[in-house]
């Protein structure tokens, strides 16, 4: 007697809502708060030129291996090779790992205002000493947990990111609402010009990081399967989903240039002074510490569910092959270990960065675009696989796919997602205006000698590999240029 799984499909406002809850942080509203009334125009840019294609592009390639193990690596080494493959991952891997102290910094930022004086809080949360700490205890802390088993960790993570990004994003717009229509002086220039001046280069620095707020929605294409009548549903669901996440990260931003001179927004400060400004000006300051320690919980929640996440995938494809047996330890329930270590120590090792830039700020501000660069790499790789995968693979079934015949669309989405990436690449490196980083030297060298030691990395590794390498246990399935050999 044979038994049926009825199988649970997922609504169009459900993946909305799931794509939404992926990809917003509210970490990145100050940055872009600089802006002004011109922020809005980053943010509809970055969203047409890479979240939309991000998402149609990856839902694609999720679809058509599905059944297939290897993620971006799968993607990327169908059409390039298993070198550049294996490159992909790493930088994704990486990319993860060096996103750690920057968010934690946010973390120790919000634990910073807990207190009542916010000027003894804004000066603990400029302190160098006690940052570093925080970020370094609270991340060895999650590793230690994860070589445990993190089965209970998605049920904090979702608590997490209701507490710690929807509500407060909600109540920072109310707030805002509040104070105009009580009478209170908008700090923001409503009259001022909706498109930047981008005759000046260095003003796009920061702007360029709205890519990184944008990123990951690859990781939500998995789900196009999930859905009934994909080819309909799938754009509805991105499309509801990036209107959402657009609107969150404008009023966000506006909502905090309305109380906070330009001239006074700090990148990691920011958004807490934000909250304690309209606090005050409700005379209901006692909502401060309890506003500091609902963020500083959706970052520790988001940080406990991704320390394992990542490397999970890079583990999976070294077992196949591609990284020694050290890096391929397990512990008694399956958990990466030497991974994880590792990864912990490349997180201090960039931390230990506070003692030669001049602020919290310039540290979170290079980590974070030394990030976007890597993550960007991988961005390019996905896009130009996904157009050379119509010629070299234009047989194989494609449950979701861009356009209904031909291959016009596929070059127009992925063609506007490549120059788009490549445009925020290229301005990442230029110092930002708005941000006192200490010599330039030190800028250009953490940022071409970091991308030049992560991209290399995998090129010598996969060069020294051995044939003992691969796990006698591992099922990695074969590409299709091996099958067809």
């Amino acid at each position: 007697m044979s038994t049926l799984t009825k199988s649970v499909k997922l609504g169009v406002a459900t993946l909305a809502i799931m794509n939404v809850t992926a990809v917003v942080s509210l970490r990145g509203l100050p940055a872009e708060a600089e802006y002004g009334i011109s922020s809005a125009f980053y943010y509809l840019f970055a969203a047409l030129v890479f979240l939309i294609p991000t998402s149609f592009v990856a839902a694609e390639l999720a679809a058509m291996f599905q059944d297939k193990q290897g993620g971006v690596f799968r993607w990327v080494g169908e059409a390039f090779g298993k070198k550049i493959g294996f490159v992909a991952i790493w930088l994704q891997w990486v990319e993860s790992t060096i996103w750690y102290p920057t968010v934690l910094t946010f973390g120790a930022v919000s634990l910073a205002f807990i207190g009542m004086d916010s000027t003894t809080d804004m000066s603990l949360a400029s302190n160098k000493i006690y940052t570093l700490a925080v970020v370094l205890a609270i991340y060895w802390a999650a590793t230690f947990i994860s070589l445990k088993g993190l089965g209970w960790v998605s049920k904090v993570a979702k608590i997490g990111g209701l507490v710690g990004t929807i509500i407060p994003a909600a109540l920072l717009v109310v707030l805002a609402i509040i104070y105009l229509v009580s009478g209170g002086k908008s700090q923001m220039d409503f009259g001022g010009s909706f498109f930047p001046d981008i005759t000046k280069l260095d003003n796009l620095v920061l702007a360029s990081g709205i890519f990184l707020f944008y990123a990951g929605m690859e990781m939500t294409g998995i789900h196009v399967k999930d859905m009934e009548n994909p080819s309909k549903n799938y754009p509805k669901a991105v499309f509801m989903g990036a209107i959402i996440t657009v609107l969150i990260f404008v009023l966000g931003t506006f909502a905090l240039g309305i109380i906070i001179p330009q001239k006074d927004i700090n990148l990691t400060q920011s958004l807490l002074v934000g909250f304690d400004n309209y606090f005050k000006y409700i005379q209901m300051s006692w909502l401060s510490p309890i506003i500091a320690i609902a963020l500083a919980f959706g970052v520790l929640a988001g940080v406990l569910t991704w320390v394992s996440g990542p490397s999970k995938g890079i583990f999976a494809v070294g077992k196949a092959g591609y990284l020694p047996p050290f890096m391929q330890k397990s512990n008694s329930i399956g958990v990466q270990k030497n991974i994880l270590l590792i990864q912990g120590g490349i997180v201090t090792l960039l931390s230990l960065l506070f003692v030669i830039m001049p602020s919290v700020q310039s540290f979170y501000q290079i980590l974070s675009q030394l990030t976007v660069l890597l993550y960007l790499i991988m961005y390019l790789l996905m896009f130009a696989a996904a157009i050379y995968l119509r010629y070299n693979m234009k047989e194989a079934p494609r449950p979701f796919r861009l356009g209904k015949s031909g291959n016009m669309v596929m070059w127009i989405v992925s063609g506007v997602g490549f120059l788009g990436s490549l445009l925020a690449f290229v301005l990442s490196f230029i110092p930002p205006a708005q941000i006192s980083i200490g010599s330039n030297t030190v800028w250009y060298a953490v940022l071409f000698i970091g991308c030049i030691i992560v991209v290399g990395a995998p090129f010598v590794i996969y060069a020294m590999r051995k044939p003992h390498w691969v796990d006698k246990e591992s099922q990695f399935e074969p590409f299709h240029w091996e099958e067809n050999k």
